[in-house]
């Protein structure tokens, strides 16, 4: 169970600021084990998320790659927006935009 020296402390601490406390011990925050290992956290949980977004952002465009090739095989837009989880208004702006490619590229 906390001390009342630690409730203290931790009240204290949580007011200072990073110079603040640097000053009244003599040290450099960044040479403490304690930094080091928040700083560790904080870059693991930053590439975590990075790649959370990268795969989330390969998702979507895999679904709007997919739009194209199922529409060609005859699937509606409407079964298209349900099967990938779009909208209708987002297949028909990959349809649109695939035909205006195909008829600049012909």
């Amino acid at each position: 169970m906390p001390t009342a020296d630690y409730a203290y402390a931790v009240y204290k601490f949580s007011n200072l600021s990073r110079e603040e406390v640097e000053a009244m011990f003599e040290i450099t925050l960044q040479e403490t084990r304690v930094y080091r290992e928040a700083k560790e956290e904080g870059r693991q949980e930053g590439l975590k998320q990075a790649l959370e977004e990268i795969r989330e952002k390969g998702r979507e465009q895999a679904k709007l790659e997919l739009i194209p090739r199922f529409l060609d095989y005859g699937i509606s837009i409407e079964e298209v927006a349900q099967l990938l989880d779009l909208t209708i208004e987002q297949v028909e702006q990959v349809r649109l935009a695939t035909e205006q490619e195909s008829s600049t590229s012909t």
